[in-house]
């Protein structure tokens, strides 16, 4: 007999205690709003924030539909609790959050090339200085990050993501349900059903697993009564999903359908992925798929581990589409090791 396991509405985690503390009052050392894409249809601005102010680059992109405190758990840990080693770019991609929301055609590539502006204007311009890591949409528009500036890559690290999504049933179940979710008066139906598509139903049944920040985390403003934990994991990326989702002007369904294109659109050929892995080194590249991504189904991971041959292609038994936040503490550490190998792959000599 099959266990039907039922989830608190949107109304029971808003009346939570930790409800108010789902997002991580983290202090970037620098920010700002760039404009971009001048002579590409812009300008327009992108929201960017670097924290930490450490020697290694880490750029961390953001998937469909995510603001850039989605990757909150990497940006405390390497960006404040690692501060020192590592400096991390995180930013709002055209479309959504902070950056400007420009009614106009989106590309993965056109998104790299926002990116890649914003890591010029900061100065990260070396060659080999660039860890790359991205999720989802955000390994789409990473992999064309990397086409552009093979040479500025140092590590690239593609997680959950595609070479080009096929037109599988369980993909295009998703995009109508997504689309379908954007609609206010389907909240509840809407936070359920992202929670539902992106992690194994066990791990959103487990007790919530975020460390979260306390007093000895470097530049984090603590709010009286300090950062609660959840009930469970269901709860803390409920809360996030209606936080973010409640935000009117950061996240819109225009903005949202306008990643979806781009991620939808985007396409690396077997020969383009070859040809990168030539340029970058095969040795860089990590690529990880779960197989129970309910999102981007495995089997687009396995094709980019054949396309790609990459140093490190991980395809794990009963992992979802968000290993960021399912299984936190291993992914920073595999990061953190991909980081030190593209380090001493460029023969910079630092330790961790």
């Amino acid at each position: 007999m099959t266990t039907v396991t039922i989830f608190p509405s949107v109304e029971d985690v808003v009346k939570s205690p930790a409800f108010p503390t789902a997002v991580w009052l983290l202090e970037p050392h620098q920010s700002g709003f760039l404009p971009v894409a001048i002579g590409r249809g812009g300008p327009f601005n992108i929201g960017w924030e670097v924290h930490g102010d450490g020697p290694m680059k880490l750029i961390l992109i953001s998937g469909l539909g995510f603001f850039k405190t989605a990757f909150q758990r990497q940006t405390m840990h390497f960006g404040h609790v690692h501060g020192t080693k590592f400096s991390v770019l995180i930013l709002d991609n055209r479309g959504m959050g902070a950056s400007d929301k420009p009614l106009m055609r989106y590309s993965t590539s056109e998104m790299a090339r926002d990116i890649l502006e914003v890591a010029d204007h900061l100065g990260w311009t070396s060659l080999q200085q660039l860890h790359v890591c991205g999720i989802s949409m955000g390994g789409m528009i990473a992999q064309e990050l990397a086409c552009l500036v093979p040479d500025r890559i140092s590590s690239l690290s593609l997680i959950s993501t595609a070479a080009c999504i096929e037109n599988t049933t369980s993909f295009a179940e998703t995009v109508v349900n997504r689309i379908t979710m954007l609609l206010p008066k389907s909240l509840d139906r809407s936070v359920q059903y992202a929670a539902a598509a992106i992690f194994p139903s066990s791990y959103l049944a487990e007790p919530d697993n975020a460390t979260v920040p306390d007093e000895s985390t470097p530049m984090c403003k603590i709010p009286a009564g300090g950062y609660r934990k959840f009930q469970t994991n269901y709860e803390r990326f409920a809360a996030q999903e209606i936080t973010k989702q409640r935000d009117g002007d950061g996240f819109t369904k225009t903005g949202f359908l306008l990643q979806l294109i781009a991620a939808g659109w985007h396409r690396k050929t077997p020969e383009q992925l070859k040809g990168l892995g030539d340029k970058l080194g095969r040795e860089r590249i990590l690529v990880v798929h779960g197989t129970d991504d309910r999102m981007i189904s495995t089997p687009h991971g396995r094709k980019l581990i054949e396309y790609l041959q990459p140093g490190q292609g991980l395809v794990l038994q009963g992992l979802g589409h968000a290993p960021i936040n399912e299984r936190t503490q291993w992914f920073n550490e595999l990061l953190e090791a991909r980081c030190l190998l593209g380090e001493k792959l460029s023969q910079r000599h630092t330790t961790f």
